[in-house]
């Protein structure tokens, strides 16, 4: 089974890579509200059930980032 993990940096935290992605598209006309970077981390596993504690253990920090699974 495939699962994706979209990892983003906390609402109200700081997001640089964000905020220059959103100063590039405004810079060249576009009108952006916000813009939020992070990462997608794509599994393949046999038991999806395992995929919560694997996030929460390795892939995510929980002091900056959240996390959805898909």
């Amino acid at each position: 089974m495939r699962v994706r993990v979209l990892i983003t940096p906390k609402e109200g935290l700081l997001d640089p890579e964000g905020r220059a992605v959103k100063e590039i598209l405004e810079d060249n006309g576009y009108k952006v509200k916000s813009v939020r970077v992070g990462k997608v981390v794509e599994l393949e596993v046999d038991d999806p059930s395992q995929v919560k504690e694997m996030v929460e253990k390795f892939l995510y920090n929980p002091l900056i980032e959240e996390y959805v699974i898909e």
